[in-house]
């Protein structure tokens, strides 16, 4: 009866794998014409194989590596790994004795099973059993290297070289870069896995259902695909450069991804970030001339702010007033025009230029709250939350997450829309274009419509059927863990359409700079439907770039809103200027 029951288990298809075949089926409808032979190889042979040998690939896919010990692929419904790879094996899509180095080993292997394996090599080092694995693995590498009389070299042999007395097997997933290429064209980027099935499927995470057809993907030409995975190595190799490289290192990944060429406008504005990224590590390595031919090359929105900074640390302070100047008249955005505010009187200083007096910055009330120091570690806002909130005027810890979530309620159906290149997988959080350029623009009639609710008074019963119909569905605006249907109505109550309105047109004219930067708090006076924001800052913080534009923007448009500076009770402030009165008011430009 227990065999009987194993094998009729054995028998069912696993949801993973029924997964799996679904994304094959979809990429195989949508990208026939993108394919090469071994892709349209792999497609259909994979369909052939016997259900045991298709499952342990999946599951192979879905962990972490390519390398994996046997002996830890035990699954019930797979049986004997070592017979359900057979297959594979035959089609070289799975190597069953790969050469192994010390570090595979030390990855795959416990510290005991460690101790066994590489015993002679330890008997002859004094001290290295009591080692802990990491140090371990630092003496073991030096071992081999001595030995070969290399410094650089690391000796790779199949595990059974390494430990003959092992009955365990290592194998490695040599189809693996192939399945990840097919996986980067289901899902357009590398950071989501064919788990993404599975939480949807447990319902831990919810997706927009998004009419889109059988043409919807990611990528139109082959090209593009082979351009983003070059993007993707570079970046890579970025992140694991050691602090101490060589330059000439940095030179060649800088010659390398400036040489990928793409029309793709999406896989452009990845190109011009990675560049971007590549600029800042030169700066911090101080090579003024390399990271301002990056940022020359650089379309990123920041490169030109950059620019100006590494021509000023290089002391070419006339070419850096020159392009201020430039950003002066015509900002990219108002964190640029900020920014550049700042470093204008400076560089004229330096040029010996007259520097003009600055416009009266508006100003925003500012005072001092003097509390106890909570017994224990708490964030300084919930106490203030605390202190402040009554019956008549709650206050709620909300930072960015009340009102974008407000915006996303409202225009859930513009972000959403099933336009050309916006969706083209079921597992989408958000649309790929959402910080494109003109992500607004293609969606104008949409939002249009959206705010003319406002003007209307529709905008309550939409937000709250959003609300209700929507909930827990994935978006980049809505905080689903914020919300409640009590938040929502009183904030609906108290927050005048006219300043969501104000708001919402800010966000769209730079989602990805303006997302950020709100108060922590909001106070609620129901009866007399009215609110006030409230930024809170700890003893030593000080309010950040973002954080001044929409205080600004706020004051501009006649919001209600403070900054509240926390002491704790009994510790001085450092000096005279840490002080501040409620009557005190601050600039802000």
């Amino acid at each position: 009866m227990a065999t009987d029951a194993r094998s009729e288990r054995r028998s069912e298809v696993p949801y993973y794998l029924l997964n799996f075949e679904r994304a094959l089926a979809w990429l195989a409808a949508r990208y026939d014409d993108l394919l090469d032979d071994e892709e349209h190889a792999f497609l259909q042979t994979f369909a052939t194989l016997p259900q045991a040998s298709r499952a342990l690939l999946v599951r192979m896919l879905m962990r972490k590596g390519m390398l994996f010990r046997a002996s830890r692929l035990v699954y019930d419904e797979i049986g004997c790994p070592l017979r359900a790879v057979l297959p594979m094996a035959a089609h070289r899509w799975i190597d069953t004795e790969p050469a192994l180095s010390v570090d595979d080993l030390f990855a795959l292997s416990t510290r005991a099973q460690l101790l066994d394996m590489f015993a002679e090599a330890i008997a002859r080092i004094p001290g290295a059993k009591a080692l802990r694995k990491a140090d371990l693995l630092e003496t073991l590498r030096a071992f081999y290297q001595t030995a070969s009389g290399d410094a650089h070299a690391s000796p790779s042999r199949p595990l059974s070289a390494w430990h003959g007395a092992t009955t365990d097997r290592v194998l490695r997933v040599a189809i693996a870069p192939l399945c990840d290429r097919l996986r980067l064209m289901f899902f357009g980027n590398l950071h989501q896995d064919w788990s993404e099935f599975v939480l949807a499927d447990l319902g831990v995470f919810q997706y927009e259902k998004v009419a889109f057809g059988t043409s919807s993907r990611a990528f139109q030409q082959r090209a593009d695909v082979d351009v983003y995975l070059a993007l993707h190595a570079c970046r890579e190799a970025l992140e694991w450069l050691p602090v101490d490289h060589d330059v000439s290192v940095l030179h060649e990944l800088i010659a390398t991804v400036r040489s990928i060429d793409t029309a793709n406008a999406w896989l452009e504005m990845r190109r011009a970030k990675l560049l971007f990224r590549i600029g800042r590590d030169c700066e911090r390595r101080a090579q003024w001339d390399s990271a301002l031919a990056v940022y020359e090359a650089c379309a990123w929105p920041d490169a030109r702010h950059r620019r100006m900074r590494v021509l000023e640390r290089s002391e070419r302070y006339g070419e850096a007033l020159a392009l201020a100047s430039q950003a002066d008249v015509a900002p990219g955005s108002e964190e640029e025009a900020q920014r550049v505010a700042r470093m204008l009187p400076r560089l004229r200083r330096k040029c010996g230029v007259p520097v003009p007096r600055a416009p009266a910055a508006r100003t925003v009330e500012r005072g001092t709250l003097v509390l106890a120091k909570p017994d224990t570690p708490v964030a300084v806002e919930y106490v203030v939350r605390d202190h402040l909130s009554s019956d008549a005027a709650p206050v709620h810890y909300v930072e960015n997450a009340l009102i974008n979530s407000l915006f996303g309620l409202l225009c859930w159906e513009p972000v959403f829309a099933a336009l050309p290149g916006a969706f083209f997988h079921p597992f989408q959080r958000e649309p790929a274009d959402l910080h494109a350029p003109d992500f607004h623009a293609r969606r104008a009639t949409q939002f249009a419509a959206c705010f003319a609710q406002l003007d209307s008074g529709a905008y309550r019963e939409t937000i709250l059927r959003h609300l209700r119909d929507k909930a827990g569905m994935q978006s980049p605006f809505v905080f689903w863990g914020l919300l409640t249907p009590e938040l929502v109505a009183l904030a609906l109550d108290c927050l005048p359409a006219a300043h969501l309105k104000l708001w919402f047109e800010r966000w769209l004219r730079d989602i990805r700079g303006n997302r950020s930067g709100l108060p922590d708090l909001i106070r609620f006076w129901p009866a007399e439907r009215r609110y006030e924001l409230i930024e809170v800052k700890g003893p030593g913080d000080r309010l950040q770039d973002n954080q001044v534009r929409w205080l600004a923007y706020c004051v501009q448009h006649g919001m209600p809103v403070r900054v509240v500076d926390v002491r704790w009770a009994g510790q001085e402030p450092q000096s005279e200027a840490d002080v501040a009165t409620p009557a005190a008011a601050e600039r802000v430009a």
